[in-house]
């Protein structure tokens, strides 16, 4: 997820130079983008382009970004996606003249195929990045369009994708076009200079007058002015979308969420969509499946939320392409590592790429010779640097140290992987697998969906759910990691001593604590043979007392057995990570902040843990 700014100004208008207002926009968006930046000017019938890989104040001290000059500006702030961080990869990118620059948020599908197509009339490319197709397509288009919103029109209707894209150029200097799907996109509105950004925070400073531009729209500001016009159906009158907003600026900073956590719930359709796009064009995929198929052993191992998201991955594994997976927490790697071989793989789950436990757990395996495949949401980190095939989800960066949409996109990708190795196996048909990846592509509007159903009600569940002292997550097969998730949640931001276990075993012991008002959570998969074996803990737990909280789906037949029924589309078992998990981060998130805890700094945690 990266950030976007762009400022265009008449002469004397503005309260800083262009130039420093967009450095003090990169600065308010540099949470959304962090591995390089960079700034791309029009001045004197030239574009400048100033970037570079690194934190935007040291590429300050380095390159002087503020001190770029011109009238018509844009920046970035970059989290990379395609591409490794570096220089080159940086944006703004450019077309072979250097008469147009570019700056996107988002990931372009078929990249690939515009980029062959534009090679093949002589266009040569610098980056690795999907990005760059852009300026080389406006570029080619032009040539026969004469008119510069005419040839990013065209090249928009080619592009397919996510994106927020604002692009500049030398044969219209006074403009910054800019087109949107999916990716955000906000027009600040002043006088004398009018402005782009990705989110809010970027524009505060210099205007409360906005406008959200939606999907699909397309068009132009200059100092003076604004174009908006919705693909293929006509100019749009943009004065009746105009609002104040009366955020502080510190409030925009979490885009008028009062908690970075909540507004990472929020993101999750967001990244699922991005994530899915991702790995259903990555070719690292056939290459893992390919080391799975050779493999003796195969391990998985991860820490923390992300090791619910591999042994999500290992039940789901066995089930589908009926291989046992050796998980295991990536701090006891000392027991697991001399079992390894040469024929063996593991695979390692990491958000940052950077969790000390993990990347010990990988050195060790490697000394033995395993293969390493890394699942990971930060290109280039360590553990994908040291792994041999490297699989990434597009979650953007995450702010909040409780973990939301790195457990559900997580989980997609291994989804991916498990059907693929399934697939490869001969135990699904390529219809069958091909239905499977349906499903996760529907994840992102389904996640959508179950967010807006459950947000009030777990508000409301909160209430009663802040004064209990414990609480029971229970399920089975594929559901248990995600009843680990949502017990993990509950306990480290609102301090609930909640604990999670397959149901059947809870007869085995904890059922001894059960008493009367006793909170038991369960999530209850689309699987009709799982309800009915659920059935049976539900009432064994009802008969001491208990409160029963399910998660189900809307046709459930296990309705009249629960007290709170959090609601879900009726979709596929294999959803359950991306279907079941919001209601419980929103549970745990209200009831953290009904009991006066901050759910962005939970006590004696930190976001990324780089210690043993």
């Amino acid at each position: 997820m990266c950030g976007i700014i762009g400022v265009v100004a008449l002469p004397g208008k503005t309260p800083y130079r262009p130039g420093v207002m967009v450095y003090r926009g990169l600065k308010r968006l540099e949470y959304r983008g962090y591995d390089s930046a960079g700034v791309a000017a029009v001045y004197h019938d030239k574009i400048i382009v100033v970037k570079g890989k690194g934190k935007i104040d040291d590429l300050e001290k380095k390159l002087g970004l503020s001190s770029v000059d011109g009238l018509t500006i844009i920046g970035h702030t970059r989290w990379a996606t395609h591409g490794a961080p570096s220089d080159v990869n940086a944006h703004p990118h450019t077309d072979c003249k250097n008469e147009f620059a570019v700056v996107h948020n988002g990931i372009i599908q078929n990249f690939r195929e515009l980029k062959q197509l534009l090679i093949s009339k002589g266009h040569v490319f610098r980056s690795d990045t999907d990005t760059e197709v852009v300026p080389h397509l406006v570029e080619e288009l032009y040539k026969t369009t004469g008119d510069v919103y005419q040839a990013f029109k065209q090249a928009i209707k080619m592009i397919k994708g996510s994106y927020a894209l604002i692009l500049i150029s030398v044969h219209e200097p006074d403009k910054i076009f800019f087109a949107k799907k999916d990716s955000p996109l906000i027009i600040g509105l002043a006088e004398g200079f009018n402005l782009l950004a990705s989110d809010i925070p970027a524009l505060l400073e210099y205007t409360k007058k906005i406008i959200t531009v939606r999907d699909n729209w397309i068009g132009y500001i200059t100092p003076k002015e604004v174009f908006i016009e919705e693909l293929d159906k006509g100019v749009i009158d943009w004065r009746k979308y105009v609002r104040i907003v009366e955020w502080s600026l510190e409030d925009a900073t979490k885009s008028g969420y009062p908690h970075f956590m909540l507004k990472e719930i929020h993101e999750q359709p967001r990244a699922l969509k991005d994530t899915f796009y991702g790995i259903r064009e990555d070719v690292a995929v056939a290459e893992a499946v390919k080391l799975l198929l050779d493999a003796e052993k195969i391990y998985v191992t991860a820490a923390g939320t992300s090791y619910h998201a591999g042994y999500y991955y290992s039940i789901l594994s066995a089930i589908l392409a009926r291989r046992p997976i050796i998980h295991f927490i990536a701090s006891e790697y000392e027991v697991y590592a001399p079992t390894s071989s040469e024929k063996d793989v593991l695979i390692v789950i990491s958000q940052s790429g950077e969790t000390m436990d993990s990347l010990k757990a990988l050195r060790a395996f490697k000394e033995n010779g395993v293969k390493v495949i890394a699942v990971s949401n930060v290109i280039d980190s360590a553990i994908p640097r040291e792994s041999d095939i490297s699989i990434y989800t597009r979650a953007g960066p995450e702010i909040g140290v409780a973990a939301t949409k790195t457990f559900t996109t997580q989980t997609l990708v291994l989804s991916w992987l498990a059907i693929s190795h399934a697939e490869a196996l001969g135990y699904l048909t390529r219809n069958e697998a091909e239905e499977l990846r349906d499903w996760l592509g529907k994840s992102s509007e389904i996640a959508s969906k179950i967010i807006a159903w459950n947000e009030s009600y777990a508000l409301k569940l909160s209430e009663w759910f802040s004064s209990r002292g414990n609480a029971y997550y229970l399920s089975r097969g594929i559901g248990v990691p995600v009843a680990m998730e949502g017990a993990l949640k509950m306990k480290e931001i609102s301090y609930i001593h909640a604990e999670a276990y397959p149901a059947g075993e809870s007869k085995h012991g904890p059922i001894a604590l059960v008493e009367e008002n006793y909170p038991v959570l369960f999530v209850i998969p689309n699987h009709p043979e799982l309800e009915k074996l659920i059935l049976g803990n539900i009432q064994e737990m009802k008969a001491r007392g208990a409160v029963i909280i399910g998660i189900a789906s809307e046709d459930t037949s296990l309705r009249d057995q629960l007290d709170y029924w959090f609601k879900i589309p009726t979709t596929h078992w294999i959803l359950t990570p991306i279907t079941h998990t919001p209601p419980l981060q929103l549970l745990a998130y209200h009831t953290a902040v009904k009991r006066g805890y901050d759910p962005d700094k939970p006590r004696n945690l930190a976001k990324t843990v780089t210690v043993e």
